[in-house]
């Protein structure tokens, strides 16, 4: 199973996007081949296999990243995502 996680855009480049994933200091590159229109800087991503599939709403991004957040603390006891 694989689990999409919102990506807030960082950089663009060459139809590329680089993303941070939640608050950590993790990065993931994105093709941006499949949106149309292209996102802008501070947009959030859902990516899947390296390619961009949709761009979310702010609010809808930081609910799903709270969920996750919630989810990872209560599998794991640790906190950060």
């Amino acid at each position: 199973m694989c689990l999409a996680i919102p990506a807030k855009v960082e950089e663009l480049e060459n139809g590329m996007a680089n993303c941070r994933v939640g608050d950590s200091e993790t990065y993931v590159k994105a093709s941006l081949m499949l949106l149309d229109p292209p996102p802008q800087i501070g947009d959030y991503l859902i990516i899947h296999a390296g390619f961009a599939i949709r761009i979310l709403d702010p609010k809808e991004a930081e609910e799903s990243l709270a969920v996750l957040r919630e989810m990872a603390q209560l599998q794991t006891g640790q906190t950060g995502f």
